[in-house]
């Protein structure tokens, strides 16, 4: 008995299925925007929180120290950090994304807690050496630039300032080792990682880093 060929799918549907899905990865998640952005900041509400309250709990900023929390989306670790702290902000390029912290966050940012801008991990808006604490969960695998985030990053924290860095550890862009030597080499000479696994069916494995900026 013949069996037919199989027949090979044409490279030109393959690469159309590869743009269509980083298309949609980007509106949901990359660089959220319209019905699809605002459906991808429910899913990071969801699939993040665990991941933002825990590093926000390591962080343990105190009442008087200036958090920055770089790429917050829905708003779940801010409004963790500013439920420690009096001076937070959140610099997202999302305007979708703010909204839906504005949203989460409205009796913080009434209360004068907390205040969101557009901005970027390598273009963060922010004075020298104004931020004790830095944070980001889940957006450094979507930095075009790391080095020059991470020496961004260096730049508005104070000396002796600390960096908390979480990322889905399948989605690093490296092996853990090599980016903290990555961050090492952005000035900061205290470096310690480690996994974390999120309590949650939805969060998958974290890779953690804490850095410190010499005094």
């Amino acid at each position: 008995m013949c069996r037919p060929r199989a027949r090979s799918r044409p490279a030109c549907l393959d690469a159309d299925v590869e743009s269509v899905t980083r298309w949609l990865l980007t509106k949901c998640f990359g660089r959220p925007s319209g019905p699809l952005g605002r459906l991808g900041g429910r899913l990071m509400a969801r699939g993040n929180a665990a991941t933002e309250r825990h590093v926000v709990a390591l962080a343990a900023p105190a009442e008087d120290d200036v958090v920055l929390v770089v790429g917050p989306g829905p708003g779940i670790g801010l409004a963790a950090a500013a439920e420690r702290s009096a001076h937070v902000v959140g610099v997202d390029p999302s305007e979708v994304m703010r909204a839906m912290a504005r949203r989460r966050c409205a009796p913080l940012i009434a209360r004068g807690r907390l205040r969101l801008s557009p901005g970027t991990a390598a273009r963060t808006g922010q004075p020298d050496s104004s931020a004790d604490v830095v944070i980001s969960v889940n957006n450094l695998q979507l930095w075009p630039d790391v080095p020059a985030a991470l020496a961004e990053l260096h730049r508005v924290l104070r000396p002796g300032g600390r960096l908390l860095l979480s990322v889905h550890e399948r989605f690093l862009p490296t092996d853990l080792p090599t980016l903290a030597d990555t961050v090492r080499a952005a000035g900061f000479p205290s470096v310690r990682t480690w996994t974390w696994q999120p309590p949650t069916r939805m969060a998958s494995r974290a890779a953690q880093l804490e850095a410190v900026r010499s005094r």
